[in-house]
């Protein structure tokens, strides 16, 4: 659980509740030891500026496209696009994950919202919850649409990356959690 910044207790409480074990990582040896990274909501420029203050990114970087299974939200989502709308001009992504994502396209926080979604992969509705989230623009190459809302992709998956617009940390429903461990091979299949 990258632990910068962001619903870090949420997540942690996310991950043990769907079997695995979680652990807060601020430090390259941290960053070093784990099986899988969540990457939370937040502020995405804010996250970026401390993945660089503490030496994290080059590294993070280099674990990601050596295989890192990851399951970013909201602004953890901005930093591993390749492409990023409305970024500060100094905001740099991580450039995993071949979309274009545009930062707090649904408007202000007055504009957050709630919606039930259709995720490929689980035996029911997931209620999303949508806080100034951005929105997915478009998808290049092997990128899987696992649900979609307004007419845009909400959780996409590339081998073992999941990437939410939306945060289901503030659900109590650590299905997608779940799915996401399943998928990096973290937890056996239910």
């Amino acid at each position: 659980m990258l632990a910068l910044q962001g619903a870090v207790r949420e997540h942690l409480w996310a991950i043990e509740e769907a079997g695995a074990e979680a652990t807060p990582v601020r430090t390259l040896d941290e960053l070093d030891e784990v099986d899988a990274l969540v990457l939370p909501g937040g502020e995405s420029t804010t996250m970026d500026k401390l993945l660089r203050k503490f030496s994290l990114q080059a590294r993070l970087r280099e674990r990601l496209a050596g295989g890192l299974p990851a399951l970013a939200t909201c602004a953890g989502l901005i930093l591993l696009a390749r492409d990023v709308a409305d970024g500060l001009p100094d905001q740099e992504s991580l450039g995993v994950l071949p979309l274009r994502v545009r930062r707090n396209a649904y408007g202000r926080q007055p504009d957050s919202f709630e919606a039930d979604l259709d995720v490929q992969g689980l035996d029911g509705p997931f209620h999303g919850v949508f806080i100034r989230a951005p929105v997915i623009e478009g998808v290049d190459g092997d990128v899987e649409v696992l649900a979609e809302a307004r007419g845009h992709p909400v959780a996409v998956a590339r081998g073992p990356v999941v990437g939410l617009t939306f945060h289901p940390e503030l659900t109590h429903d650590a299905r997608l959690h779940r799915l996401f461990l399943e998928r990096a091979g973290l937890v056996e299949t239910e």
